[in-house]
């Protein structure tokens, strides 16, 4: 579903990390409708006292489990507007917990005396209506994370990555290099800076074990091959700025706390600092994995 402003003028940028006041509503409200029309009751369900099945949610059953799994949440939440507004994380971990818990409820059979019906599940029609409703408020506050329909919350890369990030396959020829450059791609969509920060380990390792992989006596001769394998013997001016950005990739993953973390070695200060980082080599080994026949 779409809404007639982002037909006319598109979709917002997906840029932004925090949760704003407004989305937590709108997930908030969404997570109390689930509660109450007893979709959660496909994990926590109330049932008929005469034995006849579910019935609905059991709201108690369903905060102490989810406060078990997620300790910074409360029930409180959901009802006292004057709570303290949640992490970004936390809200994503209730979204997470939700969608492995709910289903559509299907009514079985109308139970007289007690008024009420008796339910089934349709857990994948559950999670699917979910899964829209939650992306759809992501969308519609320019959110940069989607819900996958495995239940999980990725997050968005910057427009200039997305594209590229999205179909990203990594057959080097090496198993070494491939494992590197996958575990810098899955770190870098976490929705938590601290493990996207972590995807610029990965991302410098995977270039140092690069350098390695063409032949020379040493890695200085290895990568001087690997440059001139990257530019043309027409293109010196080219090859001089090649060599010029390797040398400084090289000196950025060892001044600032990207491989090592000593005290003299400065920390990222933004999450964008981290998206930029991690463009600018990618688009270098990438560069250096297609003009040496290694995707």
């Amino acid at each position: 579903m779409t809404y007639f402003s982002e037909r006319e003028e598109g979709e917002r940028p997906r840029d932004q990390a925090d949760i704003p006041q407004n989305a937590w509503g709108g997930i908030r409200a969404l997570v109390r409708a689930r509660i109450v029309d007893g979709s959660l009751g496909a994990s926590y369900s109330e049932t008929c006292p005469d034995g006849g099945g579910p019935t609905g949610t059991d709201e108690i059953a369903f905060w102490l489990a989810m406060r078990g799994e997620n300790p910074a949440l409360q029930q409180d939440m959901l009802h006292d507007w004057s709570e303290d507004m949640p992490r970004t994380l936390d809200i994503l971990d209730l979204i997470e917990f939700c969608w492995r818990c709910i289903g559509k409820p299907v009514q079985v059979s109308y139970h007289d005396f007690f008024s009420h019906y008796h339910l089934r599940f349709d857990v994948e029609a559950g999670q699917d209506d979910f899964r829209e409703a939650i992306n759809r408020i992501f969308r519609r506050n320019g959110l940069a994370y989607e819900l996958t329909e495995h239940g999980r919350i990725e997050r968005l890369a910057p427009p200039l990555l997305r594209e590229e990030l999205a179909s990203a396959q990594f057959r080097t020829g090496d198993s070494d290099l491939d494992g590197m450059l996958e575990k810098a791609h899955r770190k870098f969509l976490d929705p938590d800076e601290a493990t996207r920060r972590e995807s610029l380990e990965a991302l410098w390792d995977a270039w140092e074990r690069l350098k390695t992989l063409v032949d020379g006596a040493n890695k200085k001769t290895q990568v001087t091959s690997l440059l001139d394998g990257i530019a043309s013997s027409l293109s010196s001016e080219f090859r001089k700025a090649l060599e010029k950005e390797a040398q400084e990739l090289t000196r950025i993953g060892n001044s600032l706390q990207i491989r090592h973390s000593e005290t003299s070695q400065e920390r990222l200060a933004k999450g964008e600092h981290v998206d930029y980082l991690f463009h600018r080599l990618l688009a270098f080994i990438q560069l250096a994995l297609r003009t040496t026949g290694r995707v």
